[in-house]
């Protein structure tokens, strides 16, 4: 069931259209939200992927336990649901790869739309299965004995922002956006009206009008 007057795979798709400056100017200036950014060290596995989705949280941490770590990445997995984006909380962790082929499969086949993860290994089984993924590093290092999943679907801090889950997540080569639940839908028609006008000032100035002149006709560089 969706909140929304879409269904939340068609708010997807035109998400997906979009791209993250828009997002985050309408999340600024029209919702007076100062803050909107997940962390600057993300990055796509390839330039072009994108990610769009409702985020499903995940928390953990370097940890040398390894009692029911399997279990409760198992339970993860099957609790992942369609049109949902894997956010992961890794608590500073640069080591270890949290994200793998087998977990993309996995994930693929419960509709799970993208993953932003610190460390990430199988980097060409995952860009094979073709899945969006916003990680900041590499490994050949696995999570067992080295960093545990604590708990998953509550709220996590990712940066200065904090993710609830079923909040929307929205990524691209210039980074990732969160949007709260709540006015996801108002910040997806507020952002398709920017890229709108942005065709009128774009039009404007490949018609030679002036700077200052554009401004004035409502327009902004």
């Amino acid at each position: 069931m969706s909140d929304y007057p879409i269904p939340i795979a068609e708010m997807r798709e035109r998400y997906l259209a979009l791209y993250s400056g828009a997002v985050n100017d309408v999340l600024r200036f029209k919702h007076k939200m100062h803050a909107s950014c997940l962390p600057s060290v993300f990055r796509p596995l390839r330039d072009e992927m994108k990610l769009a989705g409702q985020a499903f949280t995940i928390k953990g941490g370097p940890d040398l336990t390894r009692e029911g770590e399997f279990e409760l990445r198992a339970q993860m997995l099957e609790a992942l649901h369609p049109d949902s984006v894997v956010v992961w909380d890794c608590t500073g962790d640069t080591i270890t790869a949290q994200w793998g082929e087998v977990m993309t499969m996995a994930a693929i086949r419960a509709g799970c739309r993208g993953a932003l993860v610190n460390g990430i290994r199988d980097t060409r089984r995952i860009l094979e299965q073709d899945f969006p993924i916003f990680h900041q590093y590499r490994s050949n290092a696995g999570m067992l004995g080295r960093f545990r999943m604590y708990h998953y679907q509550k709220p996590i801090l990712m940066g200065e922002i904090i993710v609830q889950p079923g909040d929307w997540i929205y990524a691209d080569i210039d980074g990732a956006v969160s949007i709260p639940r709540a006015i996801a839908y108002d910040v997806l028609l507020a952002a398709e009206q920017v890229l709108g006008k942005e065709q009128e000032i774009k039009g404007w100035v490949e018609q030679g009008v002036k700077p200052t002149e554009v401004v004035a006709r409502g327009g902004y560089f």
